[in-house]
C-alpha cells in the first residue's frame, strides 16, 4: 500500500484544522493558496519550514528532532518511548502546524523537505545500519572500547582515526562486532541502534516539557514606576536635547551613511552619557524621522520634530517605544562589527528576529510582576521559548533598552509598559511626569539650577545659551563664553539674553554673568569669516597675528593675504569650528560685508525618511483566516470540477446558460475578463440578472458580486 502524501492529507482536513494551521503559520496565507496542492507545496518549502521551525519552543523542536530520528511511518508509542508521556500532547500540536502529518490512523511522517532541513544525524546520532548487532556483546566489551564509544554516545557520532586498516586494539575491537562502522580509511561512526542503546533508548540525556522559572529580586511597583518615569523624563529630555545640538552643529554623514566616529563621540559628551547610549537616542530619533540625512549629507532635524515638540509627554513616549518594538534595527550592533565599524544611523543595523525577541522579554516580565529578573533566567527562559531564534546579547541589549525608555525601572517591567501591552489607550504617563516650571535660579557662579523640567520656550532659550552641567530632579546649567557666543549666533543681543536671565530667574543675576555677557557680545563678530573659500578678515591687527602664530589653528592651513586679511582653503564651516574650538569668537559675513547671524533652529529641506523595517508576520485576524479557508475550499472545488479551458459561449448562449442556472440553483464556473483583459475563472452561484448585471455569490469570497454580462467569456457547470 502507497504512502499518503502530504498534500493529501492537508486535503482531508476539515476548516478547523486548515484555520488552525494558518493561525500557527500566518506566511502560508500571503498570498492565499489557489488550492489545497498549492498549499502543500508552500507548507513544504525551505522558507515556510524555517519560519515554523521558529515558532516552536524547546520541547516541541526536541520531539519534533526525535520524530525525525524514527524510521517513517512511526507510530506515537515510538515516540513517547524515547522522549516523554507527554509527548503525544506536542504531536497533537506538531500536527496541526503541518510539522508532522497523518498516515492512517495512528502512524506519522515529516514533510520532505523537513527531514532534510533537520539533517541525517538528529541530536547527534549516527545513521541506521543493516549489519547485525548483538548488543548483550557490549558487556564483554574492553574498557579502552568502551571509552571510545562514551566519547560518541552523545554526539558527534563520527570519529577520525589513523586508518580504518589498522585501527588499534580498542577501535579494532568495536570494528569487528559491528558498534563502529567505517565510512572511509580515517572515519569511523556510531550506528543509530548502538547509540540508542547506550542513551538508556532515550534519545536526550535532559528533556523537559515545562518552561523554566524566573528568578530575581522582588520590587514594589511604586518604586518600580518612580523609576520608570524618570527613565521616561530623561529619555524624552535625551532626545530633544540631541534634535537641538544638532540644529545648531549638525554632524556630516559617512559616504556609506551613517553617524561618524567623532560626531557621535561629540554627542555623548553633550548628553553626558555613554557612546552606547547615545548612539542609541541618534536611533530612535531616526527611526521617528525627527532627523534626517539631507541632500547635502548633513544630519539635521526635520519639521516633524518641531510637530513632535507639541505633542503631550505620554504621546511623545508612545510612538517612541511604538517604533522601537517594530523596528528590525540593532542599535547595540553600534561599533561592534569585525569587518568594519557600523554606524548609527547607517544601513547595516537591521536583524531579522529582533522585535519578535523585544516582545517576548517584555511579555515575559509582565508574566512576573514586581521582580528585577536576573539576565541568567531570561535568557534560559527565551532560549527555552524560541531556541531557534534565541540570541543573548541581543535579550541583554533588549533589557538595556527597555530600562532607557522607562518600559522597566529598577528591572522591573512599569504600569506604563503594561498599559501598552494591554493596549490601553491612557499610560499614566501624563500623570506620574512632574508638571513643567516657569523660572530658573542664577547662581553666584555663573550657573542656574531649574529645579524641575522647564517649559518648552524657556528650555529651548536657556538650552541656547547655557550648557547642561548635571541632570537629576533639577537640571544645572552653566554659561560660559562659548555658550553666550553660542546664543549671538543665534541672532540674540546681549541686550536680549540679560532681559530673559532677569525675567525667569527668581533670583538676581550676578555681576560675573553680567560682565561675561557684556564682554562676550562686545567682541563677537569682531572676526568675520566669509567664503572666498574661505577668508578671515579683522580690523585689529594683532589678531589676526595671533591667529597666524597660533599652533591649535595650524590645521585651518591659514596664509595672509593682507595686514587685515587671511585665507584659508578649507570650508567656512570647518574654519569657523577650529577657530572656536581654539578659544576666538569669529562670526559670520555675507558678500557685502554685513555681519550674517545663524537661524536659531536649522531644519533639513529633505522629508522624513525612516528607515525600513524587515517586518515580521503577524498574527492574522479570524476574518482574514475564514475569508482564506474559504477561499482555498472554492480553489479546491473549482480544479477539481472546471475544465481547465472554459468554452467560450455567444451572449444569448450565456444569458440562457445562466438563466437556467439560476433556475436550477446549481453552482457553474464563469470566465471573466477584467479590465486589463485577462481571464479569470470564477466558482459562483448565480442569483438573478438585472440590467445586463449578475448578482451571485462568489465562493472565493463568499461574498455577493456583481459581474457584468458582456465580460463573461464562457459558462460551465461546476
Amino acid at each position: 500500500m502507497s504512502a499518503i502524501s502530504f498534500a493529501e492529507e492537508l486535503r482531508a482536513r476539515d476548516d478547523a484544522a486548515i484555520a488552525d494551521l494558518f493561525l500557527a503559520r500566518p506566511d502560508l496565507l500571503s498570498p492565499v493558496p489557489t488550492d489545497v496542492a498549492a498549499l502543500g507545496a508552500r507548507a513544504n518549502s525551505i522558507p515556510s519550514l524555517m519560519r515554523a521551525l521558529e515558532g516552536l519552543n524547546r520541547w516541541q523542536h526536541d520531539v519534533l528532532i526525535a520524530a525525525s530520528s524514527l524510521p517513517e511511518p512511526f507510530a506515537v508509542k515510538d515516540l513517547v518511548a524515547i522522549t516523554d508521556e507527554s509527548a503525544t500532547f506536542a504531536i497533537n500540536d506538531l500536527w496541526s502546524r503541518a510539522l508532522l502529518y497523518k498516515d492512517g490512523e495512528k502512524k506519522y511522517r515529516l514533510p520532505g523537505n523537513l527531514r532534510t532541513m533537520l539533517g541525517d544525524e538528529p541530536a547527534g546520532l549516527g545513521p541506521h545500519t543493516i549489519r547485525v548487532i548483538n548488543l548483550d556483546d557490549l558487556k564483554k566489551a574492553p574498557k579502552a572500547s568502551l571509552d571510545v564509544l562514551s566519547r560518541l554516545v552523545w554526539g558527534p557520532p563520527r570519529g577520525q582515526i589513523g586508518a580504518t586498516k589498522k585501527p588499534g586494539a580498542a577501535i579494532g575491537w568495536l570494528l569487528e562486532n559491528n558498534f563502529l562502522q567505517a565510512v572511509d580509511s580515517h572515519t569511523v561512526v556510531l550506528p543509530r541502534e548502538v547509540g540508542m542503546h547506550l542513551r538508556g533508548g532515550k534519545i536526550f540525556s535532559q528533556i523537559s516539557n515545562t518552561a523554566p522559572q524566573i528568578t530575581g529580586a522582588k520590587r514594589k511597583q511604586k518604586e518600580v514606576d518612580r523609576a520608570a518615569i524618570a527613565n521616561i523624563s530623561t529619555m524624552l529630555r535625551w532626545v530633544e536635547e540631541l534634535a537641538h545640538n544638532w540644529s545648531d552643529e549638525p554632524p556630516v554623514a559617512l559616504r556609506s551613511g551613517g553617524l561618524g566616529v567623532r560626531d557621535l563621540k561629540r554627542s555623548a559628551e553633550h548628553l553626558g552619557v555613554d557612546e552606547t547610549c547615545a548612539g542609541f537616542v541618534a536611533e530612535i530619533l531616526y527611526l521617528a524621522g525627527l532627523v534626517v540625512i539631507d541632500s547635502d549629507d548633513q544630519i539635521l532635524p526635520t519639521n516633524a520634530f518641531d510637530l513632535w515638540l507639541t505633542k503631550s509627554h505620554e504621546d511623545r513616549w508612545a510612538g517612541l517605544v511604538a517604533l522601537w518594538l517594530e523596528t528590525s534595527r540593532v542599535s547595540g550592533l553600534i561599533g561592534k562589527s569585525e569587518s568594519k565599524n557600523i554606524a548609527p544611523l547607517g544601513p547595516e543595523l537591521d536583524r531579522t528576529g529582533i522585535s519578535s525577541t523585544r516582545k517576548t522579554i517584555l511579555n515575559i516580565l509582565n508574566s512576573n510582576h514586581e521582580m528585577d529578573a536576573d539576565l541568567a533566567s531570561i535568557t534560559n527562559l527565551s532560549q527555552w521559548l524560541s531556541p531557534q531564534r534565541h540570541n543573548a546579547e541581543f535579550i541583554e541589549w533588549s533589557l538595556r533598552e527597555a530600562e532607557w525608555l522607562g518600559l522597566t525601572g529598577q528591572g522591573a517591567i512599569s504600569s506604563f509598559a503594561i498599559a501598552i501591552l494591554e493596549g490601553n489607550e491612557k499610560l499614566g504617563v501624563e500623570d506620574a511626569l512632574p508638571k513643567p516650571i516657569d523660572h530658573i535660579l542664577i547662581q553666584a557662579d555663573n550657573s542656574a539650577i531649574a529645579p524641575g523640567p522647564l517649559t518648552l520656550e524657556l528650555a529651548n532659550m536657556i538650552g541656547t545659551i547655557a550648557d547642561i552641567e548635571s541632570r537629576g530632579g533639577a537640571t544645572v546649567y552653566r554659561f560660559s563664553e562659548g555658550s553666550i557666543r553660542r546664543g549671538l549666533d543665534h541672532g540674540q543681543t546681549g541686550d536680549q539674553i540679560k532681559d530673559f536671565l532677569k525675567k525667569t530667574s527668581k533670583t538676581a543675576m550676578p555681576q560675573p554673568l553680567e560682565y561675561l555677557i557684556n564682554d562676550v557680545a562686545k567682541r563677537h563678530g569682531r572676526l568675520r569669516v566669509g567664503q572666498a573659500n574661505c577668508y578671515l578678515r579683522c580690523e585689529d591687527e594683532g589678531v589676526i597675528q595671533q591667529i597666524l602664530h597660533d599652533k591649535r589653528c595650524e590645521p585651518l592651513r591659514l596664509r595672509k593675504l593682507a595686514p587685515q586679511v587671511i585665507i584659508s582653503e578649507l570650508e567656512l564651516n570647518d574654519v569657523l569650528i577650529g577657530l572656536r574650538e581654539a578659544g576666538y569668537l569669529p562670526a559670520i559675513e555675507n558678500a557685502t560685508g554685513i555681519l550674517v547671524m545663524q537661524p536659531a533652529t536649522r531644519r533639513a529641506k529633505s522629508r522624513p525618511r525612516p528607515p525600513r523595517v524587515i517586518s515580521e508576520i503577524g498574527r492574522p485576524s479570524e476574518i482574514i483566516i475564514q475569508s482564506a479557508v474559504r477561499a482555498l475550499r472554492a480553489g479546491e472545488k473549482a480544479s477539481a470540477h472546471k475544465p481547465r479551458d472554459i468554452p467560450r459561449t455567444t451572449a444569448n448562449e450565456t444569458l440562457d446558460l445562466l438563466n437556467q442556472y439560476i433556475e436550477e440553483q446549481a453552482s457553474l464556473t464563469i470566465g471573466y475578463a477584467d479590465t486589463n483583459g485577462g481571464v479569470s475563472n470564477r466558482l459562483i452561484d448565480p442569483i438573478s440578472i438585472s440590467l445586463g448585471t449578475l448578482l451571485a455569490r462568489d465562493h472565493a469570497t463568499g461574498e455577493l458580486q456583481h459581474f457584468r454580462i458582456p465580460r463573461i467569456t464562457g459558462v460551465s457547470p461546476a
